[in-house]
């Protein structure tokens, strides 16, 4: 009977110095899994930042003028006002022959063909402010970027253009900031257009040199720090077409340019065509 309460005292010790020895060798819980930041929310678009302008350059010489309209100006269509309330505001006329007081708007001034030493040349920026595109008509250098930026709160794409052929389509998220595009290497002319709200229309001119300027409101323009020497201008025009004129430029000096449009340019000239 003894040795039985002692067997059975032996065993009781035995199971309890087990206990802890089994708890020490008990795999430690599961540590909780991380979800990727992707499952919890989508990645930030990255944004290229906007170009940065060129260095300032200095010599040469400037060819200035004005742009004329001779005649009566043709009446701007009218343009149904858009009822998104991003676009109020927005320009209710068409804007393709912009005439004040017989000056002409909006007349890309370039210098044709290839320039030695030219200084480099700038991106295209081109915004979107009450559902227009600014400016409506500018230059870009061969190889140079075009970026397009969106500053509406409302949902734009710009689609870029040459004839009927689509060189790219970029959507515009509102406030959008802007992002570049290339140019194809044979484009000259590149029209955008919105498919979003149809009135919206831009024009970048691409030329092989960075000598070139768009007339204002009053229709003057202004080229500066061109190399001395003798070149051919030519002004360009969405629906208008082309005027040219010959100049002589000498370093410091400045050499006036002008050219005169009509109603009659526009007989036969498709919109955006070159003469």
């Amino acid at each position: 009977m003894k040795l039985r309460t002692l067997g059975v005292a032996v065993l009781g010790a035995v199971g309890l110095a087990a206990v802890p020895a089994c708890q020490k060798h008990e795999a430690p819980p599961a540590a909780p899994v991380a979800r990727a930041p992707a499952q919890d929310k989508a990645a930030p678009r990255v944004e290229a930042p906007a170009p940065a302008p060129a260095p300032p350059v200095t010599g040469g010489g400037t060819v200035q003028g004005s742009i004329a309209f001779k005649g009566a100006a043709p009446t701007p269509a009218a343009i149904t006002p858009s009822e998104d309330p991003a676009c109020e505001g927005m320009v209710l006329k068409d804007q393709s022959v912009l005439v004040t007081n017989g000056k002409l708007a909006n007349v890309l001034v370039r210098v044709r063909g290839l320039v030695p030493h030219s200084r480099p040349g700038e991106p295209a920026l081109i915004d979107q402010q009450k559902c227009t595109y600014t400016p409506r008509v500018q230059g870009v250098t061969a190889g140079q970027q075009v970026f397009i930026k969106n500053s509406d709160g409302t949902l734009h794409n710009a689609r870029a253009l040459t004839g009927t052929k689509t060189v790219f389509n970029v959507a515009q998220p509102p406030n959008a900031k802007a992002v570049p595009r290339p140019l194809p290497a044979d484009a000259e002319v590149i029209r955008l257009k919105c498919d979003i709200h149809p009135w919206m229309a831009a024009w970048v001119v691409v030329n092989p040199n960075p000598y070139f300027a768009t007339s204002g409101t009053d229709g003057t323009f202004s080229i500066e720090h061109l190399p001395a020497g003798s070149y051919t201008l030519e002004a360009w025009h969405e629906t208008l077409g082309t005027k040219t004129a010959e100049v002589t430029v000498k370093e410091g000096g400045t050499v006036t340019a002008s050219f005169e449009f009509s109603s009659e340019d526009a007989k036969g000239t498709a919109s955006g065509g070159v003469k």
